[in-house]
């Protein structure tokens, strides 16, 4: 008798919490659905609002008072050139330090209290960025209200959302393979570079897609250092005819990006320029996504030239 209420007793916790499964399993269902329909009604109002402003002459035209000739030159211009200033800053020193923080770093307080201070700032407010940027980068070093100073500032803003990314990539790789790598006679860093960075490569490079789409988005940090609302020229071209062929005159001119002139037309009563806004959101979410599917690529590729 004792074991058959016992088997009763187990048959009736395994429904249980079969039924707390199911339960739980449908609340994230719909809580799934509800951010999906969201956004999807967020991006359809913006396309349906947007996609007749685009044209050739929205993307080659400046901004003007007048929203029919108005445009994102300027705009898409600058937020290339501060997401490729922030990429070269940000992506190699995150992945050293997250190189080094897992695999060379020695595991002492010091080391501890630089890991839990790495992993709080990736979620400091993106003015505080702002403001270190403004006092450190724009007046300390002189940068000026330039491109390379927004590029840092948004380069120390997922600087640690990269480096966090680093060091779990690296943390999911098997010990066996470095246990294999040294019986073969591979020292540390022919371990790290042969076999740790290659199979972790996917990993990290979620993080930076994580980062960079984080970065594109941003206004705080940008309109804190000085980032101009109306910008009518471009900065100088990156290459020149004559030798050296390359110049820097670009990372010390005054720039504007895709969200703060949509927040420059959002800003003004005139519904056309609501439209302009419209437009301006379904171009910056297409360089994201484009953004997005070219790391995503790349990902695919690397995990196919993989051989476990």
């Amino acid at each position: 008798m004792r074991s058959i209420k016992s088997l009763e007793e187990i048959r009736r916790i395994i429904i249980l919490h079969k039924r707390w499964d199911m339960i739980f399993m449908i609340t994230g269902v719909i809580a799934l659905m509800i951010a999906i329909l969201t956004f999807m009604a967020l991006f359809a109002h913006m396309l349906i609002n947007g996609m007749p402003r685009l044209s050739w002459e929205f993307f080659t035209s400046f901004p003007s008072r007048h929203p029919e000739s108005a445009g994102i030159l300027s705009a898409w211009v600058g937020t290339t050139l501060v997401m490729l200033v922030t990429a070269i800053a940000a992506v190699p020193l995150g992945i050293g330090s997250g190189i080094y923080l897992e695999e060379y770093a020695p595991k002492n307080f010091l080391t501890e209290i630089i890991e839990i201070n790495v992993t709080n700032l990736a979620g400091v407010p993106s003015i505080i960025y702002g403001l270190l940027a403004l006092g450190l980068f724009v007046y300390q070093f002189g940068f000026g209200q330039s491109i390379l100073a927004a590029g840092l500032a948004l380069a120390l803003l997922i600087l640690p959302v990269v480096i966090v990314a680093t060091r779990e990539a690296i943390r999911s790789i098997p010990i066996t393979i470095r246990e294999g790598a040294y019986a073969l006679g591979a020292t540390k860093w022919q371990t790290v570079s042969d076999h740790i960075l290659p199979y972790s490569s996917a990993g990290i490079l979620t993080g930076i897609i994580i980062g960079l789409a984080r970065a594109i988005g941003e206004t705080a940090p940008i309109i804190t250092i000085g980032a101009l609302t109306f910008i009518a020229f471009l900065p100088p071209s990156p290459v020149k005819n004559e030798f050296p062929y390359i110049s820097f005159e670009w990372l010390t001119a005054p720039f504007t990006v895709m969200p703060i002139q949509m927040f420059n037309w959002v800003s003004r009563p005139e519904e056309a320029f609501q439209l302009n806004a419209a437009a301006a959101g379904l171009v910056l979410v297409v360089m994201t996504l484009a953004m997005n599917g070219l790391a995503i690529y790349l990902r695919y590729r690397m995990r196919k030239n993989i051989k476990w």
